[in-house]
């Protein structure tokens, strides 16, 4: 029997049958493609393209081939277990890549589990039995002609680096197996060539494939990321300045809202890219909507970082809805200007896979936790400048757990990271540091750019041209509502940041009832009508707002860093400060549009409804003023934040930012009827970290004994009250629609979709899912979508069932009424 009748694929529609062994070699092949421009030595390049030419050597079997041209059942193992069988079975030839022979078995599983998990290595002997005899012959040769033509490949490193390896090799194998097997890249070749000629043709293909695909890497460019016609600010002036030690870095920016962090961290991203710190950059972000911002923001400045035109891609699982982002899809990458591929765009995996990504932190996060096709987001990564924006909000102790595994498997791999904050805690600063491998700087200072370990330059002048902005207590919502129809009567733009949904909904109609032009933005719209409400609000508020709206927008969290609002007067519900401080930096933004004399009041203040912090009578100090609102963050936190604002009278950025954050994390003695609080709050975030320990890539165990890889949502990147999802409809010509569209495709099902807290839903008696109309819409959903999303049709007057009701202005509605 010939080597090259084992087939590697089904026949294709011209009946040729694409041999295991080209199959094996095009993939070879795309590994060693994109492993050209990596700074590793030809023996572990040679190495790494030979393991990826060896994935699929299980193939070479009767009960595989069986598989594909009769659809007969696979006795043992499915083929990528097979080659696992096949690698030990030929171990002794395979000594001379690596010489310790348990170093090889944890090799070994790499290569075969490319298929987003370990192989199973329970019954090897049944596999090569299975396999047959005449299979063992030829997958013996074909072993012998793959490292024939990877000569030289050794693997010679500490048992600490083969831990490394087992994570990161799997994610290079899928990545070429996945443009490897494409039959627009690689159509089938019917047997004829030689292997040693078709590794010709293979590398041709493969150096079109990657490029295709949207993975070959620019040059770096040397020209500065920010044009020369900017003037630096201080922070983006000590980005271009510090010292870069040589080996991975880790940089820290701190600095106040409004002072150029995301040009700063580009700067020092070029310079780190210059320096072979790494070849492309992702952004991860806190939310989708904070992604999209950076996206829009950063599409004009990142192909500076290059010689010709990068690959730019956006990854979080609604990235599709973005305008922005479909603008740049194109068959392949455009010369003129940063594009995406088809290929990218079509799974939000593969978008890390860009020169440049943008996406949500959980992406990342992904490649620490042990999910299917982690090793692929992980290997994503590794190539990358890793720049995680808004960190304090990844401070809460599961995700902050997960964030420093993410550093240190990201420092394991050699890749480099710059985080940014205007508002993280010196306690979280230490851990990210030391999860680095490196001791926090001992100095406070604030603004600081930090490289861990290195340096630290601090002293620089803050950018900030509106000066402080003054802090007033509101002792009950009646204030509240009064302040803010005093303000929209003189013109001013006003904000009433609201902590619950449920309470911004009732904010506005208290609002409208005065006879205030009043908006509404929440999270609990559906998504077409909240990008409608954003948009809205982004011109009625925005940085080129009418000088004088005489309008007022209550909303919630949603406002605090996705949008570049600007407001002359603002109403904040008590928050713990780093929220606080984010949402008065929507207080007075654009200075140079609006100066302080052709604003509607004299001098910006944060004006917070809040009890008073020295009145504590019992626990329910904080929701006799709040209500829903008192439950959103940990009553001690609220009350110590209360205490410092307060005491403080104004925050005052960046001279007093630092002591601000720090009184409002562990400041003043809690009053006794809060101890309990504090306590719970304690006792969570200790089994949260447990928890997420549990849950995380261990460093000190190979690929094949960590355990996991199940779907995502049993390792969750971030902990909360479990939502629900429900997909609205509406009656139209007999059948269900979506809310907001003519007919069911993804798009309309996304653009349909509201989320909202399970403890509020699953009360209520929601519709039917088995009756016939929502049937006929789920039919041809795959079972996770059936399972996980609720269709709701919704009557003409908004019910939806009773207790639960949908408006597009005022989003969803629980109760009767306003939404008590």
């Amino acid at each position: 029997m010939s080597l090259l009748d084992w087939p590697g694929k089904s026949a294709h529609g011209d009946g040729v049958e694409h041999p295991a062994l080209y199959h094996m070699l095009d993939v070879g092949a795309v590994a060693e493609r994109l492993l050209l421009e990596t700074e590793i030595t030809p023996a572990v390049r040679a190495a790494f393209s030979l393991s990826a030419a060896l994935h699929d050597l299980g193939k070479i079997s009767n009960s595989f081939r069986e598989m594909l041209r009769n659809g007969r059942v696979q006795a043992e193992g499915r083929h990528w277990e097979v080659t696992e069988a096949w690698l030990h079975h030929f171990d002794a030839r395979l000594a001379p890549i690596m010489a310790d022979p348990y170093d090889r078995a944890d090799l070994y599983a790499a290569i075969a589990g490319h298929h987003g998990r370990p192989p199973f290595r329970e019954g090897l002997d049944r596999m090569i039995f299975a396999a047959g005899k005449g299979a063992e012959e030829d997958a013996g040769a074909a072993l012998n002609v793959l490292m024939g033509l990877w000569p030289g490949a050794k693997l010679d490193m500490p048992y600490e680096d083969v831990l490394a390896l087992t994570w990161w090799l799997p994610g290079l194998i899928s990545v070429a197996d996945w443009i490897g097997s494409n039959q627009e890249f690689f159509p089938p070749v019917a047997p004829g060539p030689s292997p040693d000629e078709y590794l010709v043709q293979a590398r041709e293909r493969a150096r079109a494939a990657v490029r295709l695909a949207g993975l070959d890497l620019p040059a770096v460019s040397q020209r500065p990321v920010i044009p020369d016609s900017w003037t630096l600010r201080p922070m983006q002036q000590a980005a271009q300045e510090v010292t870069l030690p040589s080996g991975p870095v880790l940089a820290l920016i701190e600095d106040e809202t409004g002072s150029g962090k995301t040009e700063a961290a580009l700067i020092l991203a070029q310079r780190m890219m210059q320096a072979g710190k790494g070849g492309g950059v992702f952004f991860a972000l806190p939310t989708m909507a904070t992604a999209n911002a950076m996206f829009g923001r950063a599409a004009g400045l990142v192909a500076r970082l290059y010689e010709t035109a990068p690959s730019l891609a956006l990854a979080h699982g609604r990235a599709v809805l973005s305008e922005n982002f479909r603008s740049l899809i194109r068959p392949e990458r455009s010369p003129a200007s940063p594009s995406c591929t088809v290929w990218l765009a079509d799974d939000r995996r593969r978008a890390l896979l860009a020169n440049i990504g943008v996406g949500t932190v959980d992406q990342a996060l992904l490649s620490a936790l042990p999910v299917r096709h982690a090793m692929l987001r992980h290997y994503a990564l590794s190539q990358k400048i890793l720049i995680v924006d808004e960190v304090h909000e990844m401070g809460d102790p599961y995700m902050a757990e997960e964030v420093c595994r993410l550093l240190e498997l990201h420092r394991r791999v050699g890749g480099s990271a710059i985080l940014m904050t205007a508002t993280m805690p010196l306690e979280l600063r230490a851990r990210l540091c030391r999860a680095y491998g490196h001791e926090a700087p001992a100095d406070s200072a604030y603004p600081a750019l930090t490289v861990a370990g290195h340096g630290q330059i601090t002293g620089l002048r803050s950018v900030n041209q509106r000066g402080a902005v003054g802090v007033q207590r509101v002792p009950e919502g009646g204030a509240a509502v009064q302040l803010l129809v005093e303000a929209a009567g003189s013109g001013a733009a006003g904000l009433w940041v609201r902590n619950a949904v449920d309470d911004a909904i009732r904010g506005v109609e208290e609002l409208r009832a005065r006879g205030i032009a009043a908006d509404l933005l929440h999270a609990r719209f559906t998504l077409h009508d909240r990008m409608r409400h954003e948009q809205a609000a982004l011109q009625i508020y925005g940085k080129a707002r009418d000088a004088r709206p005489g309008r007022v927008l209550v909303a919630t969290q949603v406002v605090e860093s996705s949008l570049d609002l600007d407001f002359d007067v603002m109403v904040s519900d008590l928050a713990p400060i780093p929220a606080l401080v984010q949402r008065a930096g929507r207080l007075w933004r654009h200075m140079a549009e609006r100066p302080a004399e052709a604003r509607p009041c004299p001098a910006p203040v944060l004006h917070v409804l809040s009890p008073d912090p020295e009145q504590v009578a019992d626990a329910k100090w904080l929701s006799r003023v709040l209500e829903r609102g008192a439950f959103t963050y940990p009553l001690d936190l609220q009350w110590r934040a209360a205490r410092a604002v307060f005491d403080a009278g104004q925050i005052d950025g960046p001279e007093g930012l630092r002591h601000l954050i720090e009184e409002g994390l562990s400041g003043g003695i809690l009053p006794e009827p809060l101890l309990q609080a504090e306590r719970e709050r304690e006792a969570q975030g200790y089994a949260a970290t447990d928890l997420a320990r549990q849950n995380l890539v261990t460093l000190d165990k190979p690929y094949r004994e960590i355990k996991g890889f199940a779907e995502d949502a049993d390792f969750p990147t971030r902990l909360g009250q479990p939502q629900r999802v429900l997909v609205l409809a509406r009656q139209e010509g007999g059948v269900l629609v979506p809310l907001a569209g003519d007919h069911w495709n993804a798009t309309s099902r996304q653009m349909s979709e509201v989320t909202a807290a399970a403890r509020k839903l699953d009360g209520l008696p929601l519709p039917d899912q088995s009756a016939p109309a929502i049937a006929a819409v789920k039919r041809e959903w795959p079972d996770w979508m059936q399972a996980g999303l609720r269709v709701c049709p919704v009557a003409d007057s908004g019910e939806i069932c009773e207790g639960l009701s949908y408006d597009a202005e005022r989003g969803l509605i629980f109760g009767g009424g306003s939404g008590g």
